[in-house]
């Protein structure tokens, strides 16, 4: 599908969204579409990591350290929210140095939280988060980008309770919330969104 996004004002696009909810299925096209640079998060996550040691910032180092096999899906939210409100400074960085030097930029990932989001929002700074709240349909598009992974049923079940929560946030924050589904006309209706 070829999209054709209005030529707006936005200079920083912020799409978020829970792990395998389809971000970068829409964050690539979008970027080319703009002329835009993509940073994904989970990149910034471990550049940040390389630079810092697990005792001085816990939270940045959580799943470096543990396992969510004995964790509860609440319990994986609030380590993915840490994790998220930990790497904010990082964040601010380089949506500022694209503000600063007026490169078009996507930033795409699970660690953008809607109350950080919607501190940025407004004419030259777009926010969206994408929601697929079905577990069932995680656990398929895991299996079709992580064929040799097999089936991760409670890692869909763990992002699904995530992106629920994140989608209830953006809508207290006033943040967009864009349903993944159906694929076909996801990439029309970002556009819509960021009209």
């Amino acid at each position: 599908m070829v999209v054709t996004l209005p030529l707006v004002d936005w200079r920083v696009l912020l799409i978020g969204g829970a792990s395998g909810s389809g971000k970068s299925a829409l964050s690539y096209p979008t970027a080319r579409a703009r002329g835009a640079a993509l940073v994904e998060v989970d990149d910034l996550v471990v550049a940040t990591q390389a630079v810092t040691s697990a005792d001085a910032q816990p939270a940045l180092h959580f799943w470096r350290t543990h396992s969510d096999a004995g964790l509860t899906a609440e319990q994986v939210l609030d380590a993915q929210v840490a994790l998220a409100r930990a790497l904010e400074p990082a964040l601010a960085a380089v949506i500022e140095n694209h503000l600063d030097t007026d490169l078009p930029l996507v930033l795409e990932g699970d660690y953008l939280l809607p109350e950080f989001c919607a501190k940025w929002t407004g004419p030259e700074v777009r926010s969206v988060v994408v929601a697929e709240p079905d577990a069932a349909q995680l656990e398929r598009n895991y299996l079709i980008r992580e064929p040799s992974s097999g089936a991760q049923r409670k890692r869909a079940q763990d992002s699904a309770h995530f992106g629920t929560w994140l989608a209830g946030e953006a809508e207290r924050h006033g943040i967009p919330v864009l349903p993944a589904r159906p694929w076909s006309t996801a990439l029309d209706r970002l556009a819509a969104v960021l009209r």
